[in-house]
């Protein structure tokens, strides 16, 4: 998997272009589903990555990319359980989080967050 290319919303995968949040689960991209954050929408001003939605836990690492400016919110409920399950959790900027996968080992997936 080589990202192509990364601008404020868009990302560019194996020559796939994404308009939307991606999430990376074993090599296959998937589109986020973020229905079940938007609840907390108005808690975060924005809808945040909760432990609702479907996650890729089956890693040793978890990559969450936050965005071109890192606004994505990340609950605590994300954070505990990654601990919860001894996963690795890496919260950094998109563009930071798309060059740690593509440095990764097969045991890292991703979240990865286009817009703000």
């Amino acid at each position: 998997m080589r990202v192509d290319e990364f601008s404020f919303g868009h990302i560019t995968i194996d020559g796939v272009r994404y308009d939307h949040d991606v999430v990376i689960d074993h090599g296959k991209i998937l589109r986020r589903k973020k229905k079940p954050s938007k609840k907390f929408r108005d808690d975060f001003g924005h809808t945040p990555l909760s432990a609702k939605e479907e996650i890729p836990w089956d890693c040793r690492r978890l990559v969450v990319g936050t965005g071109a400016y890192g606004n994505l919110p990340v609950m605590d409920d994300v954070k505990q359980e990654a601990v919860r399950r001894a996963i690795d959790l890496v919260i950094v900027p998109t563009a930071e989080a798309i060059r740690l996968v593509g440095k990764a080992a097969k045991d890292t997936n991703a979240v990865l967050h286009v817009t703000c």
